[in-house]
């Protein structure tokens, strides 16, 4: 393997102007801490609360937990250029991040799609839903979902360093994505390309096609459903999941047909801020917001917090 200094991330391209800098860096900064501090809330509310101790809420505390990691992959990376207008990035520094960046993204995807299957269960087949979403085959399914994620990862992250690049590399984007990687290659990259592609129709088109028929399955049980309050009631259970599906896969597809009709990276990269960053932020608002479960757990474990806040700066007056 060459050694590669470093690469450029020209981000410049991306956010223009040195007048909105601070702007930028603010409203990026916000809605960081705003995706950190709201899936922990989502994690912490469903460790705590015994009433979400169910299978659909182990798995959402793990698609929180993915989401934070998502987002730390690149936004942390991206003040710093903002902040210090340094757009250097190592070459094993831009291995590294391209690696997470793959792993929970695809995380994220795979546990969105056994979730699905969750509310198939759940609704098609209501009174063996405990028996067959046992703990062990949750486990089991959390697991399988890491191991395809960290083969997928380091699969990409392998053909990527078989790669050679020239000296000086600017990757016009705001983190080292995968495709741009490969475009910038200074030699025969046909095998990279269709590995990713094959890769893409496997891992992405799969679970999406999963996640299609379970909701097919879904529909056709709500539509034999005889009274419409029955109906509301099935079909708000799985309003939150479609929700976040919906946010994720529109906005992943709006991304690479954005890329691939205008040809521009910088097109493609304000377009990837979509599903790298609001999309995270955005999926504890959809489950607190959607879900009555979440909301109440939410409200009794703020309130616990904050009696407890309060009965500590009373111990420390007495004393």
């Amino acid at each position: 393997m060459e050694s590669y200094r470093s690469f450029r991330i020209c981000s410049s391209g991306v956010f223009k102007g040195r007048r909105i800098t601070d702007l930028i860096f603010v409203i990026f900064l916000s809605m960081y801490l705003i995706t950190v501090f709201g899936n922990l809330l989502i994690i912490l509310a469903t460790v705590y609360d015994s009433h979400l101790h169910m299978p659909m809420y182990f798995f959402l505390s793990n698609l929180s937990f993915a989401d934070i990691c998502f987002t730390t992959t690149t936004v942390p990376k991206m003040l710093v250029n903002i902040q210090t207008q340094s757009k250097v990035i190592t070459y094993a520094g831009c291995i590294t991040q391209m690696y997470f960046f793959l792993f929970f993204s695809g995380l994220d995807i795979y546990l969105l799609t056994v979730m699905a299957y969750d509310r198939f269960v759940a609704i098609c087949h209501p009174l063996h839903y405990m028996v067959i979403m046992n703990p062990r085959l949750c486990g089991l399914l959390l697991l399988v979902t890491w191991i395809i994620s960290v083969l997928h990862s380091l699969l990409q992250s392998l053909m990527v360093l078989r790669l050679s690049f020239c000296t000086d590399v600017e990757i016009p984007h705001f983190f080292c994505e995968l495709n741009q990687m490969v475009q910038l290659a200074c030699c025969d990259t046909f095998l990279n390309n269709m590995v990713m592609y094959f890769a893409a129709v496997l891992l992405a088109g799969g679970p999406l096609a999963a996640i299609l028929f379970s909701y097919s399955k879904i529909v056709s049980s709500i539509r034999g459903i005889s009274s419409a309050q029955g109906k509301q009631a099935a079909f708000s259970t799985c309003m939150s999941h479609l929700s976040v599906v919906s946010l994720f896969f529109c906005t992943s597809l709006g991304v690479y047909l954005s890329s691939a009709a205008t040809h521009r990276s910088h097109s493609s990269a304000k377009a990837s801020v979509m599903y790298a960053v609001v999309t995270p932020m955005l999926n504890p608002f959809i489950y607190s917001l959607r879900n009555k479960d979440i909301k109440g757990a939410l409200k009794r474990f703020l309130g616990m917090a904050v009696i407890k806040g309060t009965v500590v700066t009373g111990l420390k007056s007495c004393l």
